[in-house]
């Protein structure tokens, strides 16, 4: 696979390149030989245009997607995209209350992410995946019914024609089994990754294994409070962006106090 040359791979699925390294390397093997692969080429040549062209419509699906302007994040989101164009990981250190979660998948469907494969973004519960993947289908009206979807244990909640994937860990964790390289993704979001669990430390290990064997793959880690020093060299010094949260007015209001007189009987 890491031969592959980016131009080659551009524009297709994610989920072909390791068919299409296997005929690139069937061709090379008979060439080697002396014989003419022109049944590999063919095959490839085949391979290339189907996927390309479900590549195309998937991307010809990508909603145009709005950006609350009150939310920090999306003030920041222009940095964000050029950070995430640019670098297998990024770090998104936000505060309760900017908008991480739920703008984050907007902007990368910004990129163009989606395209080659799915939008995966872990949350550590079932009803944190669930609530948020309701509220990012309310955020993205004009895309198709089953767009966004989630899946949690027990419940998969997702489409043929589903591009953003909301999961817990464990759910994610538990595909690499059947698909070990995920290559069902071309973009992973583990947010909240503060929280430290052992599926989180497990899914951030592998992780940073896997972009060394994707590096078209884009992977996203945020957090409300993070150590950002630590997880960006864990990550080979992957870039930090920190966004502050909002503040809202808070009005204290004080009960009167009640004595209740002791001689007094309740007792008619």
């Amino acid at each position: 696979m890491a031969s592959l040359s980016p131009e080659l791979l551009s524009g297709t699925l994610a989920a072909d390149h390791p068919r299409i390294a296997a005929l690139l390397a069937a061709i090379a093997n008979r060439a080697a030989g002396g014989q003419q692969p022109a049944r590999e080429r063919a095959l490839l040549a085949d391979l290339l245009e189907r996927s390309r062209a479900r590549h195309a419509a998937r991307l010809a699906r990508l909603p145009v997607p709005d950006f609350p302007e009150e939310l920090p994040v999306a003030q920041q989101r222009s940095r964000i995209a050029a950070l995430v164009r640019a670098h297998p990981v990024t770090i998104v250190c936000g505060e309760t209350g900017s908008g991480k979660t739920t703008q984050l998948p907007k902007i990368c469907l910004t990129l163009g992410r989606g395209a080659a494969g799915l939008i995966g973004c872990t949350q550590p519960r079932r009803i944190a995946a669930r609530s948020l993947a309701h509220r990012l289908a309310e955020e993205l009206p004009q895309a198709p019914r089953g767009f966004v979807g989630h899946k949690i244990r027990f419940q998969d909640a997702t489409r043929p024609e589903t591009l953003i994937k909301v999961m817990t860990d464990g759910v994610l964790l538990a595909e690499t089994h059947s698909d070990r390289e995920l290559r069902a993704y071309d973009t992973i979001i583990v947010d909240e990754a503060h929280e430290r669990s052992l599926n989180v430390d497990f899914l951030l290990g592998y992780l940073k294994r896997l972009i060394a064997a994707r590096p078209e793959l884009k992977v996203v880690v945020t957090s409300a409070t993070i150590d950002t020093e630590r997880f960006s060299a864990f990550f080979d010094g992957a870039p930090v962006i920190e966004i502050s949260g909002r503040t809202y007015p808070v009005e204290v209001r004080y009960r009167p106090e009640f004595f209740a007189s002791e001689d007094e009987d309740d007792e008619p």
